[in-house]
C-alpha cells in the first residue's frame, strides 16, 4: 500500500470516529443537567469544555455561540460552583471542566446538608394550623411529587384505576423504581390499567402487585389512584395535571367505587 493510501486510510478512520463521537455527544439527554440546577447558557459552555480539554475564552465562544461577555459570566459562575478551573497563561485564562464524577459529590454533600435541617422542617409543617385538603400540581415534576406524595400516605393497599400509556411519559425506569419502593413499605397494589398497558405490563412487572384490564373503546386521560385517606387525580394531558385531595370520606368513597369496578372486570 502506498504511502498516499495509508494517510487516506488513516484521515478516514480518523473522520469517522469523530463523527460517531460527535453523534454520541448530540444525542445525550442533558436535562437532568437543568434538573441539578444548570442553566441553558451554563450547559453549553461546560460540555464544551469537556469536548476541549483545556481552552481560553476564544474556542469556547465560537463552540457554544454564546455572546463573549455571557461566555465570561458563565465561566465565572461555574468556578464559584467548583464545576470549572482554570490556570493564567500570560494574559489569558485557560479553562478546564472538572471531572463529571464531582457532581455527584456536590449533590451528596447538598444533600447531607439538607438532611440536617429535614427534621425542623417536618416539624414546622405538623405544626401548621391549617393543611389543605386539595392541592394541585402541574408538569412531569409536579406529578412526579404528588406520587411521592401518595407514597407516604400510610395505608396497606394502592389502588389505581384509568391508568392509560400516556403515564409512560414519566419513564419506565422511574415507574418500575416508584413500586419497589411501595413494595418495600409492605404495600400491595391492585392495579386497574387500561388494555393499551397490557404488554409494557408483562415485561416490566410491578413487586407486590395485582393487575387487571379494561377495555373501554378509548384511551382514557384521567387515572385515579386511592392511598389510605388520600386520593390522587391525574390527568395525562401533553403537559399532565394532578390533584391531591386528603380526605378521609372521600377516600372511602372512591374506595368502594374501585371495588365496584375491579370485582366487574376481568
Amino acid at each position: 500500500m502506498t504511502r498516499i493510501k495509508i494517510l487516506i486510510l488513516h484521515y478516514w478512520r480518523i473522520n469517522k470516529t469523530f463523527k460517531y463521537e460527535k453523534a454520541f455527544i448530540g444525542c445525550m439527554d442533558t436535562k437532568i443537567l437543568e434538573d441539578i440546577g444548570f442553566s441553558n447558557a451554563e450547559i453549553k459552555v461546560y460540555l464544551a469544555l469537556l469536548e476541549l480539554g483545556t481552552a481560553s475564552a476564544g474556542p469556547i465562544l465560537e463552540k457554544t455561540g454564546l455572546q463573549n461577555s455571557v461566555v465570561h459570566l458563565i465561566l465565572n459562575k461555574l468556578i464559584e460552583r467548583g464545576f470549572v478551573s482554570f490556570v493564567k497563561e500570560g494574559k489569558r485564562n485557560q479553562y478546564q471542566a472538572v471531572n463529571p464524577r464531582h457532581i455527584i459529590d456536590v449533590l451528596n454533600e447538598k444533600k447531607e446538608r439538607f438532611e440536617k435541617i429535614l427534621p425542623q422542617l417536618l416539624l414546622k409543617q405538623n405544626l401548621a394550623k391549617a393543611k389543605p385538603e386539595i392541592v394541585a400540581f402541574r408538569g412531569i415534576r409536579g406529578i412526579k411529587e404528588l406520587l411521592l406524595e401518595l407514597l407516604e400516605a400510610g395505608g396497606n393497599e394502592h389502588h389505581t384505576f384509568g391508568s392509560s400509556v400516556k403515564s409512560l411519559m414519566l419513564g419506565d425506569e422511574w415507574w418500575v423504581s416508584y413500586h419497589k419502593k411501595r413494595a418495600q413499605k409492605g404495600i400491595a397494589a391492585k392495579l386497574l390499567f387500561n388494555e393499551s398497558l397490557r404488554q409494557w405490563c408483562d415485561v416490566n412487572k410491578y413487586p407486590q402487585a395485582t393487575y387487571k384490564f379494561t377495555s373501554l373503546g378509548f384511551e382514557p386521560l384521567t387515572e385515579t389512584i386511592i392511598r389510605n385517606d388520600k386520593i390522587g387525580l391525574i390527568i395525562w394531558s401533553d403537559k399532565p395535571l394532578g390533584v391531591l385531595i386528603h380526605q378521609q370520606e372521600a377516600a372511602e368513597s372512591y374506595e368502594k367505587f374501585f371495588q365496584l369496578m375491579w370485582n366487574a372486570s376481568s
